[in-house]
């Protein structure tokens, strides 16, 4: 749903276009874990990733999902599971496409230390009773870990479904951080 509202929130993958300039943009993390403004083009402005929070049946046996903004969506694809991505379009509020969230795409990490960090799923553990563990490896090589309700599909792949900030979403060390302003100086 469209929102003119000037004081309407908005959290992760919301659009935000501004008519009178004509500029789009999107709501990300960066790999410092902060809300970053990410410009982007009118065609990527026209749709957004919802990840899938849950999935029931609702009167008369009809399947719906709920997604991570609080969309219910009604009849979705029966491949489309509790923690997969899908892509809506923003003006019919239909779903596009649809991610696993399988072993191999690309996601961003959406809470917890490696907030902001985006890399490939490695490997997938399941703990009874605890919390499962995703293993990811960014496209630098450097690997790290986290719960799967941190994760956040946004590609199949290796090919980004939305545009991503600089640097990609990998994390450099600090080292690494002062040699680059350096460089810059």
């Amino acid at each position: 749903k469209v929102r003119t509202d000037t004081t309407s929130p908005a959290g992760f993958m919301d659009v935000i276009e501004i008519e009178k300039t004509d500029e789009h943009f999107r709501l990300v993390y960066d790999v410092k874990g902060r809300f970053v403004v990410h410009r982007i083009g009118k065609e990527e402005a026209s749709y957004k990733l919802c990840q899938v929070k849950r999935m029931e049946f609702g009167k008369g046996g009809v399947p719906y999902i709920v997604t991570h903004d609080g969309r219910t969506l009604r009849y979705p694809d029966p491949d489309v599971k509790v923690g997969d991505t899908i892509m809506l379009d923003i003006e019919t509020s239909k779903i596009k496409d649809f991610v696993k969230f399988d072993i191999g795409n690309l996601v961003m990490i959406t809470a917890g230390h490696n907030n902001g960090r985006v890399g490939t799923i490695i490997h997938k553990e399941k703990h009874k009773g605890d919390f499962d563990i995703v293993h990811m490896e960014d496209a630098a090589g450097n690997k790290f870990v986290t719960r799967n309700v941190n994760v956040f599909v946004i590609g199949k792949g290796n090919k980004a479904l939305v545009s991503l900030p600089k640097g990609k979403g990998v994390r450099l060390s600090i080292l690494q951080e002062q040699a680059k302003r350096y460089a810059a100086a």
